[in-house]
């Protein structure tokens, strides 16, 4: 998603410029991250210039697929991030400029994608499970909750280790 600085220069002077595009993210699913699957994504929002300083906020929607924290099904996970982007044409950004998050232009053109690609990464939620049902349908394995599981131990003995449950209740008898 590429602007003309000159052309938004002109653009802006006027007003704010609106644009309204369907980006190419999937770049990002051979990324070392855990997206599986990201198509195009949606990309909506205005531009608008103060002094040396161009101000993009638009939002960002689209849906990736995610492994599932517990049984590492895939896990479709919508989003709609909002974000703003500053880029100035100054030679020289203050520190504190930069630390905001001033980026500085270098070219003739700005590329809006790789702060797109930067925001769904950001975004991106710290695990996701998979809805109940899709546990529950799990082949060759079962879940529970951890005092379940330790009264399912106690009540299943192994068949091969029976005699000798049966020698040590003899002995709780005795004593």
């Amino acid at each position: 998603m590429k602007f003309s600085i000159m052309e938004l220069q002109k653009e802006t002077f006027d007003g704010a410029v609106s644009f309204d595009e369907s980006v190419d993210v999937s770049e990002l699913e051979t990324l070392n991250n855990d997206i599986r699957e990201i198509g195009s994504v949606r990309v909506k929002g205005i531009c608008t210039m103060d002094k040396d300083e161009f101000v993009f906020s638009f939002t960002i929607k689209g849906e990736m697929i995610l492994p599932c924290a517990r049984t590492l099904v895939d896990v479709q996970y919508p989003f709609d991030i909002r974000a703003t982007e500053i880029f100035s044409t100054s030679l020289h950004i203050a520190e504190e400029d930069e630390e905001d998050g001033v980026h500085q232009i270098l070219e003739d053109t700005l590329d809006l994608t790789p702060y797109i690609m930067e925001n769904i990464i950001l975004s991106m939620p710290y695990r996701v499970f998979s809805n109940e049902k899709a546990i529950e349908d799990g082949e060759g394995w079962s879940f529970f909750i951890e005092d379940d599981y330790e009264e399912k131990q106690q009540e299943t003995i192994d068949p091969r280790l029976a005699k000798l449950q049966s020698l040590l209740d003899n002995d709780k008898n005795n004593e």
